[in-house]
């Protein structure tokens, strides 16, 4: 009796990306208007209501050449 199991994943990368293009960076504005919105967004895929506060890991923040990236990935399983 095998004593493993398998499964398939997918993954869905949720991104906005503020320009920060040198040698001015990006605006705070924009940088603060992004993460709000992807603050919303992930609370709305994961359910939660407007008001609640979302885990402090939740998003991710990637420097590029030309921009900041503002992320969060969810993984579900895959369809059949």
């Amino acid at each position: 009796m095998a004593t493993w199991s398998a499964r398939t994943v997918t993954t869905t990368r949720y991104e906005w990306e503020v320009p920060a293009a040198d040698p001015w960076g990006a605006v705070l504005a924009d940088v603060e208007s992004a993460t709000a919105v992807a603050a919303t967004h992930y609370r709305k895929v994961h359910g939660y209501a407007d008001d609640t506060a979302i885990p402090g890991n939740a998003l991710q923040f990637h420097v590029t050449d030309e921009a900041i990236v503002i992320s969060f990935t969810v993984d579900r399983p895959a369809s059949a």
